[in-house]
């Protein structure tokens, strides 16, 4: 589960953040997660759970995900679906199965509430 080397990454940086603004603790991180960046929500979500309880910087934050849209561009029609689920499993406009994705693919952090 490659999540809990992200999470490791995660907690290095916000304890750097932490230093860098004399804050003692953190209270909620919001990432944003793209539903092509290869990562499990919720082996994500975990991986934090159990390591926060071992870092008394972050010991009782609150993990907070954002699943971004993403485009799907028809290779037939050119129609553009928006979704924030799933692909979908064809073009609405045409049944066209191939659909290209645009955006969905990173892994970034938003926002870190401290104190």
């Amino acid at each position: 589960m490659h999540e809990i080397s992200l999470v490791e990454g995660l907690f290095k940086q916000l304890n750097e953040l932490a230093a860098e603004n004399k804050a003692t603790k953190i209270i909620s991180v919001t990432m944003e997660i793209g539903p092509h960046c290869g990562v499990v929500v919720d082996s994500f979500q975990f991986g934090f759970d159990i390591l926060s309880a071992d870092e008394e910087l972050l010991r009782g934050a609150k993990l907070i995900v954002q699943i971004p849209p993403v485009s799907y561009s028809c290779t037939n029609c050119k129609h553009v679906e928006v979704t924030v689920g799933r692909k979908p499993d064809e073009c609405p406009n045409c049944g066209e199965l191939l659909l290209i994705p645009d955006g969905g693919n990173d892994l970034m952090l938003r926002q870190v509430e401290m104190e």
